[in-house]
This record gives C-alpha cells, structure tokens and sequence, in this order.
C-alpha cells in the first residue's frame, strides 16, 4: 500500500488543473500535490493515478512519488475561497498526494528536445493505459532537474468508466497524432520489445494492491476490492502485448 501521509496544512489552490488540486503540507514536513476525492471526477480519478503512476514507475519512469494524505475537513474551515472549503469539506480521509517537485517546469518540446527512444517509451505507455491527456496543448510531462516526468493520469483507462463494456473499449486504437511527443519520430517498436513483456499479471497485480480499499468498494458489479483490482489489471495485461500496433497517427514511427 502507498505510504500514509496526514495533512497538516493546506497552502494554495493549483488552478492549473481542473479538479483544483491543492499544494499541502503533510506531517512529514514535506511539501505534496493533494487530489481530492470530493473533486468533481470522483475516486476513479485518483485510482487511475494510483495504477498509472505505480505501473509507469516500475517500468523505469520518472513520477512523483504517490502518497496517501489523509485529510481532517477542519483544514478548510480558514479558507477565504468557498469552492476550496466544499472541496475540503467534501474530502474527508484519504485523498492522493504527490511529491512536489519545486522548481520543475512544464514541459515545451521546442526547449527540450527528446530522443526517439524516449519519446517511444513515453508514447508506448500512454497507448497502454490509453492517455488522452499527453497532447501538444497539455503536456502533462515536467522538466525537473533536466530530466523528464510523468504526471497527472487521472484521464486514463476511460474503460473503468463504464465496466460492462471495459473490453471492447480497452480494445480500441490509440490515436497519438496530437501526442506531445509525436515530433520525435517515436521509436514504439523499440518500447514495445523492452517494456511489453514486464507488463505481467505478477507486476500489475503488485500496481494495484497499491489502491487503497476505500476508493474501490461499492463499485456495482464487483463484490471485493481484490475483484475490482483484477478487473483493472485484465485489460493492461491484453493491451500489452499489441499497445504499439494500436497506435495511429505517428507518420514516421514503425
């Protein structure tokens, strides 16, 4: 399970997102990036992240590390914004922190150029998970200590949106001609050799055992919190093994 982490201290709103997350202090005296539960996309925000940024490290990626913050709604009770204090107030118990990684930038690919195996590696990922949110308007990437990161994942796996049919949906193309990389001639068939094969039942199982139970029970259909983790591990076990022949819209990727 992630490391537990209680919040001490909320300091500002990030607008930059659009479930307004907030920068925290927590009472390891470190600094993190809190998504709520009580923001509007709901708890399967933060599963996905918790999935995406788990799998994504272990496969050799640079993210935040992932937390769980716990959250006493009474933080909220000082803040002069009235949408910050609903969200307080709506998100008691465990939301997801990440490390803030201060003085990181946004990612521009006219300031830094990447290789073409890095940007493979990168567009092979988000053809698994099947990230909508990597596009060239909204990078979703950071350049932290002049290396690249993964963040925010919480527009993926749009299949756990609707469960009946997660498998026809997980089975669709990905589209990657708006992908913030797509200019580096990503080198996917590369990816796919190194990364597909350590995307195992093993290693996603071990991904989301990391998902608190809270924000997988009651989920309609399933009986468990381990049944739910099953049904997300299913479709990231099929897509695998074909992610880079899904892949439609780079011009000079094999």
């Amino acid at each position: 399970m992630l490391t537990e982490v209680t919040a001490t201290r909320y300091i500002t709103p990030l607008r930059e997102g659009g479930s307004l997350p907030g920068l925290v202090e927590g009472d390891d005296l470190r600094a993190y990036v809190m998504k709520f539960t009580g923001a509007g996309q709901g708890r399967k925000t933060l599963v996905a992240e918790v999935v995406c940024g788990e799998l994504a490290r272990r496969l050799g990626f640079r993210v935040p590390r992932l937390v769980t913050l716990d959250l006493d709604p009474v933080l909220g009770l000082g803040e002069p914004d009235r949408q910050v204090q609903e969200l307080l107030r709506s998100s008691g118990g465990a939301n997801l922190g990440m490390d803030f990684l201060s003085g990181a930038l946004g990612y521009d690919p006219l300031a830094f150029p990447v290789t073409s195996e890095e940007a493979g590696r990168i567009v092979w990922f988000d053809a698994l998970i099947n990230n909508v949110d990597r596009s060239w308007r909204n990078p979703n990437l950071l350049v932290h200590q002049g290396q690249l990161w993964l963040i925010d994942h919480g527009a993926t796996m749009i299949w756990h949106h609707n469960w009946p049919s997660a498998d026809t949906s997980a089975a669709r193309p990905y589209d990657a001609s708006d992908h913030a990389l797509a200019r580096f001639a990503p080198d996917v068939a590369a990816a796919a050799a190194e990364l597909a094969p350590r995307v195992t039942e093993d290693l996603l199982a071990e991904v989301t055992a990391e998902i608190p139970d809270a924000w997988l029970t009651g989920e309609p259909g399933f009986g468990t919190p381990d049944d739910l983790r099953r049904a997300y591990a299913r479709p990231l076990l099929a897509r695998a093994v074909s992610a880079h022949e899904r892949i439609n819209g780079l011009q000079e990727s094999k």
